[in-house]
């Protein structure tokens, strides 16, 4: 049964922090706040873990779609072929915020990716998320988690969602009420920016 922790975004219990981060080491798989929606995550680098949140979502792992959350952008360039500046200049722009940046990935990519040509990049503008990554060391894979209730497509009440999933993760961390809506997806692999997904966010970033 998951482990059901309450952390304040304002500052994150940093014994917590680092507790969360030895269970995603270990291949666990948490379920975590974010700027938009709760997401289902795991260690980018952990096969074993990745199986896990794909027998959960019902899909191959290697036709998922899921994104890479990272604390910042200096990691960038471990997943990401090299970008030009107009794009940079983008994602400095709307990040950390709640947009999804679908990117070319490189040869650097774990090996459960490789055969992805883009990644789907993240930095959300909430400090629990970013200090799990920090504390991690590398991006947690991130999906988010759907709610079965066809007119609340997310859940957002923490306690919901722990009595639905404490059997199917090691972790739910109760970081306040989610929000419903889901990330603005803008695809900018080609260089020239496509709004794949209206979601939470502005389109005024351009």
């Amino acid at each position: 049964m998951a482990e059901f922790i309450k952390l304040y975004e304002e500052n994150p219990n940093p014994r917590q922090v680092e507790k969360i981060g030895n269970v995603l080491r270990k291949g666990g798989l948490i379920i975590y706040p974010t700027d938009t929606v709760y997401g289902l995550g795991c260690d980018i680098t952990n096969s074993k873990a990745l199986q896990r949140i794909a027998r959960i979502k019902g899909i191959k792992l290697e036709k998922a779609n899921w994104s890479f959350v990272c604390a910042d952008l200096s990691n960038l360039s471990d997943y990401v072929r090299q970008i030009d500046s107009a794009t940079f200049k983008i994602l400095k722009r709307a990040l950390p915020g709640p947009y999804t940046f679908i990117l070319p990935g490189n040869n650097n990519l774990p090996k459960d990716f490789k055969k992805k040509k883009t990644v789907g990049i993240r930095v959300p503008d909430n400090n629990i998320a970013r200090a799990l990554v920090t504390e991690l060391g590398n991006p947690i894979v991130s999906t988010s988690i759907h709610d079965e209730d066809g007119i609340l497509e997310y859940t957002t009440d923490p306690e919901l969602i722990f009595e639905k999933w404490q059997n199917l993760v090691d972790v739910v961390i109760d970081g306040g009420y989610g929000d419903n809506v889901a990330s603005t997806v803008i695809d900018v692999s080609t260089g020239v920016p496509e709004v794949v997904r209206e979601g939470k966010g502005e389109l005024d970033i351009f």
